[in-house]
């Protein structure tokens, strides 16, 4: 029976070979598209980390920079007549744009002042939030859905392999095991794809709720000085 197997295998040449480059060339096209598609969501999961994770560093940074400058000002005007126009800190942007509400309606009551400087600051806030969370989904959909694409491409891949074995008549290892091994490469890849993302998305998560409550205190200490 070892001999059987071992004719099989020298029979199937390059069957045998288990590098991840001949698993994909014998794959069947749907479990190849899968692979590529997989492939190409963890390439741009990666991307988005690696972006996210420089823009909250770079944010967190300005933010405190400017937080300390401001309670170092003599006037909230005086600072705000000295602050970059081109400011990409999300701090700085919702201070300005809170200044121009503040200026504008100087000769109001001062309730009324206060009541709507408060409205500008919370929109503000919502707009910058908006932009730190952009792609947040992409991360969500990728973390949740690429196990369930790369089990789909197994499930395809293994219903080839039985077929393959109904053909030939021969339920041997040597038969079964290439066809099996390029259908359980569709779910590592799923997995790969997928585990990456879901952390990447809770820390970020995380990171912005954090950082939307430094946002939010610092409105409240403003607002309460004007």
């Amino acid at each position: 029976m070892e001999q059987d197997i071992a004719t099989q295998v020298v029979g199937l040449g390059g069957a045998t070979d288990f590098s991840l480059w001949k698993l994909f060339l014998r794959a069947d096209w749907v479990v190849k598209f899968v692979i590529i598609l997989l492939i190409a969501s963890s390439i741009f999961s990666w991307a988005l980390i690696f972006d996210k994770i420089k823009l909250f560093k770079s944010i967190n940074k300005s933010t405190e920079d400017f937080e300390k400058k401001f309670w170092k000002a003599k006037s909230a005007e005086s600072f705000n007549n000295n602050l970059p126009t081109t400011s990409k800190d999300p701090a700085t942007i919702i201070f300005k744009t809170a200044m121009v509400e503040l200026i504008r309606t100087k000769r109001q009551s001062a309730a009324i002042q206060s009541a709507r400087v408060e409205r500008i600051l919370e929109i503000a806030t919502d707009n910058e939030i908006k932009k730190i969370e952009k792609n947040f989904t992409y991360l969500a959909t990728i973390g949740s859905t690429a196990p369930f694409i790369g089990l789909f491409g197994t499930v395809w891949g293994i219903m080839n392999s039985f077929q393959s074995i109904a053909i030939s008549r021969n339920t041997s290892l040597a038969i079964v095991a290439p066809g099996i091994a390029e259908a359980l490469f569709a779910t590592a890849l799923g997995l790969l794809a997928a585990i990456p993302a879901v952390v990447a998305y809770n820390k970020f998560n995380s990171d912005s709720q954090r950082y939307l409550s430094k946002i939010e205190n610092f409105s409240k200490r403003f607002l309460s000085i004007i």
